[in-house]
C-alpha cells in the first residue's frame, strides 16, 4: 500500500508540512482528552515516533478508540503540521485498523526488564531498547563493509560447513544427515555413510580460508556467522555469533595493530555520526557516560604493552583476583578490565603472548617463548579483537603443529600457502556482538542478537 516512511517526514519536515500523506505503523502509546486524542506511531524506519493528533469533531470517537490500542497496526491519513515539541506531527482525518492487538499483548507497560524481554524475542524488537539496538547493529554493519571497501579489501565468503576446527578455538557443532539411530561399528564407518563422507561441522572461524584467499587477493575480509558449542553461560558468550576477520599480505604485527586501531576508530565514528538518537538513548538509559567514552577514544592513541609487562602490572596492582596471575597464564576478564578500566583508562593492545597459550599459526618470536600476537582490550568489555602475524615459515609452522599433535595431512591445503610463494601476513578477528556491546554499553550479549542461541536456548 502506498504510504510515507516516518523517517522521511522527520528528515524533510519543511517539504512535508501542509501536505496530505498516509502513514502506517504500530501504536506505541495512546492518550485521550475531551476534544483531542493522541497516538505515538512507529513504523520501524525511525527511532522517533510520529505523533498522530485526532480532532474529535472531525474523526469519529469510536474509530479513534478502535485504533488507540498499544500494539495495534494502523494506517492514518492526514496533514503534516509543524509542532514546537515534536518538530512535526500528523493531523489525522482518516484512520484504518490494519491489525488488532488483544489485551494479552505482553508489552503494555513502557518499561520491562531485559530478563523478561528475553522470553519474548519475537516481540521485543518493538521496544525502544531494541529499536535502538538494531539501528546501531545495522549501521555498524554498513560501517564495517564501508571501511574495508574504501581501503581496497575484497569481501570473500568463507564456507560455514567445514572439516576444520581452525585453531581448536572451541567445540564444534556437528553437521550430519545421518539418522539419530544410525548403526555403525566405528567412527570412520559412521562418517563414511554421511553426506560428505567425513566428519563435518559448523565453522568456528573463517581465518584459515581467509589466509588462503589473501595469498592471491592481497587484502581480504570475511564477515559472517561463526559457531561455538561451548557450555559458557556467561554474559559475553553465545553459541552463534558474527565475526569480522580481515587478512593482509605483506603486513607484520605492527602493521596489523595500526590497521586494527584505525578500523575501530572508523566504525565508532560512523555510528556516532549516523545514530545520534540511538546513542543518546543508550547514554541516558543503559550506560551513562558511554557517549563521552566513545568520543574520548577517537581523540587518543590506544595503549600498547608487552604481555610480560602486563603481568607485572597486575601482580603489583594490590588487587585480589579470582584467577591468580603468573607469567604464562591466559588473561581473564578481571585482568583485562583492570588494565583497561583502572590502569590505562583506554583501549590497550597487549602484545607478545606466550606461545603455549596461543594458536599454532602465530609467528614465533626470536626469544623462542612468545609469539607475535596481540589482543585489543577495551574498557567495559575486555578483549574485543584477537590479532597476530602469521607464521610464514613452512618448517616452523609444521613444528608448531606437530608439537600440538595436529595431523599435518588434514591441513595440506593450508600448508601449501607456505610452500608456494609464502609471504609475511597478518590478520585479526573481531566479534561483532562484542563490538556492539562496547559501542552501546549493553552488558549481555543476549541483548545484541535477534534470536540469541545459548546453552539450552534455541
Amino acid at each position: 500500500m502506498k504510504h510515507t516512511d516516518v523517517k522521511q517526514i522527520f528528515a524533510q519536515p519543511d517539504e512535508f508540512c501542509g501536505k496530505q500523506i498516509t502513514v502506517c505503523g504500530w501504536v506505541r502509546t495512546a492518550r485521550d482528552s475531551k476534544s483531542v486524542a493522541f497516538i505515538e506511531l512507529n513504523d520501524g524506519t525511525s527511532f522517533k515516533n510520529l505523533q498522530l493528533v485526532f480532532d474529535k469533531e472531525k474523526v469519529n470517537e469510536n474509530d479513534i478508540r478502535t485504533v488507540s490500542v498499544v500494539g495495534a497496526a494502523i494506517k492514518a491519513k492526514g496533514e503534516v503540521v509543524k509542532s514546537e515539541k515534536n518538530g512535526c506531527e500528523l493531523n489525522v482525518n482518516e484512520i484504518t485498523l490494519l491489525g488488532e492487538c488483544p489485551g494479552d499483548y505482553p508489552l503494555q507497560k513502557k518499561r520491562h526488564t531485559l530478563e523478561f524481554l528475553r522470553t519474548i524475542p519475537h516481540l521485543r524488537v518493538r521496544t525502544r531498547y531494541f529499536e535502538a539496538l538494531f539501528a546501531v547493529r545495522d549501521q555498524l554493519s554498513h560501517a564495517i563493509h564501508g571501511y574495508f571497501h574504501r581501503n581496497g579489501y575484497k569481501y570473500v565468503h568463507a564456507p560455514i560447513i567445514t572439516g576444520s576446527d581452525c585453531e581448536g578455538a572451541g567445540e564444534m557443532f556437528r553437521v550430519t544427515t545421518q539418522p539419530w539411530d544410525a548403526k555403525a561399528k566405528t567412527e570412520d564407518e559412521y562418517y563414511a555413510s554421511d553426506f560428505f563422507g567425513k566428519k563435518a561441522g559448523l565453522t568456528v572461524s573463517a581465518q584459515l580460508e581467509g589466509e588462503m584467499a589473501a595469498m592471491g587477493l592481497g587484502r581480504i575480509y570475511t564477515f559472517g556467522p561463526t559457531f561455538r558449542a561451548e557450555h559458557s553461560n556467561t554474559t559475553r558468550h553465545a553459541a552463534e555469533f558474527w565475526q569480522i576477520e580481515p587478512e593482509v599480505c605483506f603486513a607484520d604485527i605492527d602493521d596489523i595493530i595500526e590497521i586494527a586501531e584505525d578500523f575501530i576508530k572508523s566504525i565508532i565514528s560512523d555510528v556516532l555520526k549516523n545514530c545520534p538518537d540511538e546513542i543518546d538513548f543508550f547514554n541516558t538509559w543503559v550506560a551513562p557516560g558511554v557517549k563521552d567514552r566513545l568520543t574520548d577514544v577517537l581523540k587518543h592513541n590506544f595503549g600498547r604493552i608487552d604481555y610480560t609487562e602486563a603481568i607485572e602490572i597486575l601482580k603489583k596492582s594490590g588487587k585480589e583476583f579470582k584467577y591468580p596471575v603468573e607469567w604464562g597464564c591466559d588473561l581473564q576478564t578481571e585482568h583485562e578490565r583492570y588494565l583497561t578500566d583502572e590502569y590505562f583508562k583506554k583501549p590497550v593492545f597487549v602484545v607478545n603472548y606466550p606461545a603455549d597459550i596461543k594458536a599454532f599459526y602465530m609467528k614465533q618470536n626470536p626469544d623462542g617463548k612468545t609469539v607475535a600476537a596481540t589482543d585489543l582490550l577495551v574498557p567495559g568489555v575486555g578483549e574485543i579483537i584477537g590479532c597476530s602475524e602469521r607464521e610464514a615459515d613452512l618448517e616452523k609452522l609444521k613444528a608448531a603443529m606437530l608439537k600440538r599433535n595436529m595431523p599435518l595431512e588434514a591441513y595440506t591445503q593450508y600448508l601449501d600457502t607456505r610452500k608456494f610463494g609464502s609471504v609475511p601476513h597478518s590478520g585479526f578477528g573481531l566479534g561483532f556482538e562484542r563490538a556492539i556491546m562496547y559501542i552501546t554499553g549493553i552488558a549481555n550479549i543476549r541483548d545484541t542478537l535477534l534470536f540469541p542461541r545459548t546453552v539450552e536456548n534455541l
